[in-house]
């Protein structure tokens, strides 16, 4: 049976301070706990009787078997599925060398979850493993972030640091730093290096004049045909895939 109590610390988890205080997060629904469980240290299961009948083997340290209408009041979803889970976040170790070569991505105040969550998911899927974020960044552990990841938070370690620090010592020491700008030069126009740092800026505001200023390679998604009247910038996230995708195809050809 599923405690008020328990309840109650479950859906308290919504909250970016009693994440950081519990150093824990939840994941609803079968494919995401299914692909967080092993990945992650297991604090809770909570979860329907025909979902754990075909998990005889699960690693957790609690389990508690609820009815569907038990779920419901623990859930955040709207649409709850068999399975709700907390995990213990994962400490961020990130270490300067990976950019001499590796292809990182930094965030600089992306401010929605599911954009984040989203480009977790486009790293993931381009083969990035470490994105660097700003202070004002969202929580990757918001529980919206997380579904959102589609399980790609287990691939992609996220590291929350001074950006302004990282990149100007990154830029400091000749590894390219590249930055969207509509005053950029052509993505499809600019040599790209293996390695380095993406910055991607905030929704609104784009990247930041102090993290701007830092950067040495500025390029621009251009839309077409060139000088038509269009939208005046993309989202984020769509951004972030049109951007790496094009440095792996550069790669691959």
């Amino acid at each position: 049976m599923l405690s008020k109590n328990k309840i109650k610390y479950i859906r308290s988890l919504e909250l970016k301070k009693n994440r950081k205080e519990a150093q824990a997060f939840i994941a609803e629904g079968n494919k995401l706990v299914g692909d967080l469980l092993g990945c992650f240290p297991c604090k809770l299961i909570v979860a329907t009787e025909d979902w754990l009948k075909n998990k005889p083997h699960l690693q957790a340290e609690e389990i508690i078997p609820v009815s569907h209408e038990e779920l419901s009041k623990a859930s955040l979803l709207k649409t709850p599925q068999e399975v709700l889970a907390v995990f213990e976040q994962p400490q961020s170790n990130f270490h300067p060398e990976v950019l001499n070569h590796s292809l990182c991505l930094a965030l600089d105040d992306v401010q929605d979850p599911g954009n984040l969550g989203t480009i977790v998911r486009i790293a993931d899927w381009f083969g990035i493993e470490h994105i660097l974020c700003s202070a004002g960044t969202a929580d990757i552990f918001n529980p919206k972030a997380v579904q959102a990841t589609m399980g790609a938070v287990a691939r992609v370690n996220l590291h929350y640091c001074d950006l302004h620090t990282v990149i100007r010592n990154a830029a400091a020491a000749q590894i390219p730093v590249y930055g969207t700008f509509l005053d950029g030069e052509n993505i499809y126009r600019q040599e790209l290096q293996p390695n380095g740092i993406i910055v991607m800026g905030n929704e609104g505001k784009g990247v930041s004049d102090s993290i701007a200023a830092l950067i040495n390679r500025r390029i621009l998604i251009p839309n077409f045909p060139e000088g038509r009247p269009t939208s005046e910038s993309l989202n984020v996230a769509v951004a972030t895939a049109v951007v790496c995708a094009e440095f792996r195809r550069r790669e691959c050809f």
